[in-house]
């Protein structure tokens, strides 16, 4: 088996051979990987392109941007909304295949103007098979490139190379868009977007590093990862994760049991047996009339 040194030669050299490439850049660390390679292989050939949209939250765009600094490489920006699309709003089962449609093709899009001929997205090789991601078929029907995925880079060893290049989302969390905290079958709504954005806002400004906020129609379900349950349930926390929640619109606020899990409201985990352990231990009032 190749090491992860021998991988990284591999994959430079790939990206050396082209052109230039345009980078779909979260500024997540499998993204940010790809974009510091592109950039080693290429120079000023190769550009990181973040789409920005309402299930972008601002906190990511402004680590996409520090990133991309970080690196060196060129930052281009654009803007879309997913919520021009019914079926993304739908959130059906393929959900997920309609925004890294639309995501990509913004991208394509941008290096078509900007003269590129390739467009890199993030997928390792740790992806394909694993949860329901359908996401991953928009990236085969529209030819973008997987430079990890290609040369079997898996996500430790994404992290490895991301040490590698002194990069400070070595250690980042995975962060999917806004709309997976949203049940499948419940629109996607702006108003829903924006009280997620601002109760995921409140837990990272209290020092939680994987979390999840999902919106059950007006009930806040929040997830931490199982290490860091006994601090949600803090007096001082739990009196301000109330408070601050119902402010932004959540009608009932509650903590997970089961703690942080991937894909808990996705279509893989709506079985009866996986169904989430909720306690109510935020003493909601349970306002019947929002005013």
């Amino acid at each position: 088996m190749p090491t992860v040194e021998e991988k990284l030669a591999a994959v430079r050299d790939d990206l050396a051979e082209r052109d230039g490439v345009l980078v779909a850049f979260s500024g997540g660390v499998d993204s940010s990987v790809v974009a510091a390679i592109a950039h080693d292989a290429l120079g000023d050939d190769a550009v990181a392109c973040t789409a920005r949209s309402e299930t972008l939250p601002e906190a990511e765009l402004e680590d996409a941007k520090r990133v991309a600094d970080e690196i060196g490489i060129r930052h281009e920006l654009v803007t879309f909304s997913e919520l021009d699309d019914p079926a993304f709003v739908a959130n059906d089962e393929d959900r997920c295949y309609h925004c890294r449609t639309m995501r990509l093709g913004k991208m394509f899009e941008t290096a078509e103007r900007l003269g590129i001929d390739v467009v890199c997205d993030g997928t390792n090789a740790d992806d394909v098979g694993s949860d329901h991601r359908p996401g991953l078929r928009a990236v085969e029907e529209l030819d973008a490139y997987s430079p990890l995925l290609q040369h079997d880079v898996t996500k430790d060893e994404v992290r490895e190379l991301a040490e590698h290049y002194d990069l400070s989302v070595a250690d980042k969390p995975s962060m999917a868009c806004l709309s997976s905290r949203i049940p499948t079958g419940l629109d996607v709504t702006d108003d829903r977007l924006s009280r997620i954005e601002q109760a995921e806002a409140m837990l990272r400004q209290w020092g939680f590093s994987q979390f999840r906020v999902r919106d059950h129609d007006g009930l806040a379900r929040i997830e931490v990862d199982s290490d860091e349950l006994s601090r949600a349930l803090d007096e001082e926390f739990v009196a301000a994760a109330r408070d601050h929640l119902t402010d932004v619109g959540f009608d009932h606020v509650t903590l997970d049991l089961h703690g942080y899990q991937t894909g808990s409201v996705s279509p893989d985990s709506e079985s009866a047996e996986d169904e989430p352990l909720v306690e109510d231990v935020f003493e909601t009032d349970y306002p019947t009339e929002r005013t």
